[in-house]
């Protein structure tokens, strides 16, 4: 077990760190925090907890220590600086004829290095934007080409659901989804129904897809042919949560049955 706490930032989201000499945050409280590329601030929305290593994406980084006054204080201008030059990329990168469609942008707490996040559907040369930005706030100038469904992440929103993106609020990586989860599951292939805000196939798909496959074991394919009490009939429908099946026989309709082969 590793004493854990969940801190927010708007460049990591939401990550595990090691608080072994911090256990005493509350919620709402900052801390300070490397990554590999200089000093962060961050929110902790979950106090300090022992979590098994097996469940953790181990090395952690450490909390510092907690953050001060002055540097809640430098966070505020740090994020007014950012958003400026948010404005000053979509500009520049729009003189030089560059398909970047920029949404973030991060100023670490020491300004060791200002990050952009941005999509673009072809490969983007910005090494003259990069070196116009650095020439205008003196630092280390990182450009990030990121995928729809890491926008999503970043941005936040609401699901289909009624609740906060998992991605924003917990997922740590992007698990495969695929179109076969939702036919296991017998959703309706509606892009409305089964697409997150991301356009992409909902994360949630994965979630349930063991259990209904190990279910969906003990009972027929639908559309086999197959011997009842009552003679032959084609399988017309499964329920995993009744544990049944029901079978078109001729001179009896449809009859449902339960695994053992009795009449539900």
């Amino acid at each position: 077990m590793i004493e854990v706490v969940i801190v927010y930032s708007s460049l990591t989201k939401c990550n595990y760190y090691l608080s072994s000499d911090y256990s005493g945050l509350n919620i709402g409280d900052y801390v300070i925090f490397d990554d590999d590329y200089g000093t962060l601030i961050g929110k902790v929305i979950n106090p300090s907890f022992k979590a098994k290593r097996n469940s953790l994406y181990l090395p952690l980084k450490k909390i510092i220590r907690k953050a001060t006054d002055s540097d809640i204080n430098l966070l505020d201008e740090n994020i007014k600086v950012a958003s400026d030059a948010l404005v000053y990329a979509r500009k520049i990168s729009s003189s030089l004829g560059l398909d970047m469609n920029f949404f973030d942008s991060y100023l670490y707490l020491d300004h060791s290095q200002m990050v952009f996040l941005f999509l673009s559907d072809t490969r983007v040369d910005f090494r003259d934007l990069a070196k116009k930005l650095a020439s205008i706030y003196k630092t280390r100038i990182e450009l990030h080409q990121v995928g729809v469904r890491d926008k999503a992440k970043i941005i936040g929103g609401i699901g289909p659901c009624g609740l906060f993106l998992c991605c924003n609020i917990f997922l740590s990586d992007f698990n495969s989804v695929s179109i076969n989860m939702a036919k296991n599951q017998m959703l309706a292939l509606n892009p409305s129904k089964i697409n997150g805000i991301c356009g992409r196939l909902l994360c949630c798909l994965g979630y349930e897809n063991d259990t209904y496959s190990e279910l969906k074991n003990n009972l027929p394919d639908i559309g086999l042919n197959m011997d009842t009490p009552f003679g032959y009939g084609k399988v017309t429908s499964v329920n995993i949560f009744k544990n049944s099946y029901s079978v078109d026989i001729k001179d009896y309709g449809v009859v449902e049955f339960d695994l053992d082969g009795s009449v539900k």
